[in-house]
């Protein structure tokens, strides 16, 4: 990572121990509401792992416990086997963005880092390293009240990066960025677990994380929904389904249903067929005369695999509108 110190060596053996996040068991409950059921996952070195799931999935209750910021009612939340607690030195080891607001408005983003340097006993020049790397090196005398939500992010990112720790716990950290932000934090994710890391990122936005994670974590109602590779998120959400373009939709739909295919509407002129093999698919629009522009396996998108595993998972939904194309 540019403008950080080098990270120690360590064995793959050891990067599997000492810096894997692993939760068991964990549960929390408010009054009458379970926010987190009995959770369990593991979020492992050398990969960008994304967190997700709907509003009050328990996402940010999972996060606060693993940090130590709350109590768990039963299970644990460990980094390296041990609670974040009874780190030592927990800057050195685990950087965290939860909340890129809670900075001082009238604290300048130097002054706000070298607080923090000092209070952990790191060097001053590590301030510039860092307020380098986030790119806010030409900012760094101005007050936080004066940023854009995207200055305080990096704000935020630049104190998570300060201890140059080994495990980095993010929860929206694209939130605000403008689209040249968003392409340098997926890099800078990448590349810290390209060195060995432990990156966990919370995110609202599929898109991005489709770009950036290797492995994630779905939840929906304090429970585990899938603990899994992207790619094979991504296979089993596609299915044997098929992607039809044609002008002659209402024809291509009545031929494919009467031959026992399931189809969707996918847009004014795509279909997806399942039910059905793409040659089988050819050979019955074929003998039906009804003429298509082209015929594709469907791949499906990071946000189709989450919203079908979180579709009974999710409090809050808004109706769509009648007028609107039935997801495939």
């Amino acid at each position: 990572m540019r403008g950080t110190a080098a990270a120690p060596a360590v064995s793959s053996v050891e990067a599997m121990t000492e810096w894997t996040i692993a939760v068991s068991g964990l549960s929390k409950t408010y009054g009458h509401t379970v926010a987190v059921d009995a959770l369990s996952f593991t979020v492992e070195p050398g990969r960008v792992t994304g967190f997700v799931g709907p509003n009050g999935a328990g996402k940010s209750t999972t996060l606060r416990m693993l940090l130590g910021l709350d109590a768990p009612d039963g299970g644990s939340a460990l980094i390296g086997g041990r609670p974040y607690r009874a780190l030592r030195d927990p800057l050195r080891v685990v950087g965290a963005l939860l909340d890129a607001e809670a900075v001082h408005p009238g604290r300048r983003a130097r002054a706000h880092l070298l607080w923090q340097a000092r209070y952990n006993g790191l060097p001053a020049g590590r301030v510039d390293e860092v307020l380098e790397t986030v790119g806010l090196g030409s900012a760094a005398g101005k007050r936080a009240g004066g940023f854009s939500l995207g200055m305080r992010q990096r704000l935020g990112i630049a104190g998570a990066l300060l201890g140059d720790p080994r495990v980095l716990i993010l929860d929206e950290p694209v939130n605000g960025l403008d689209p040249e932000g968003i392409r340098w934090i997926r890099g800078l994710l990448r590349s810290l677990a390209a060195e060995g890391r432990t990156v966990l990122v919370s995110s609202h936005l599929m898109s991005e994380l489709q770009d950036t994670a290797d492995h994630v974590i779905v939840i929906g109602r304090g429970r585990l929904l899938a603990d899994t590779a992207v790619d094979a998120l991504l296979a089993a959400a596609s299915g044997d389904r098929v992607v039809l373009h044609t002008s002659h939709r209402s024809e291509a739909m009545t031929v494919l249903a009467a031959a026992g295919a399931t189809v969707s509407v996918l847009g004014t002129d795509a279909l997806t067929v399942a039910g059905l093999p793409a040659e089988r698919v050819a050979a019955e629009l074929g003998g039906g005369a009804v003429p298509f522009s082209s015929l594709a396996p469907h791949r499906a998108s990071l946000e189709e695999a989450y919203l079908d595993l979180t579709r009974d998972a999710t409090e809050f939904r808004a109706h769509a509108h009648e007028t609107e194309e039935p997801r495939p």
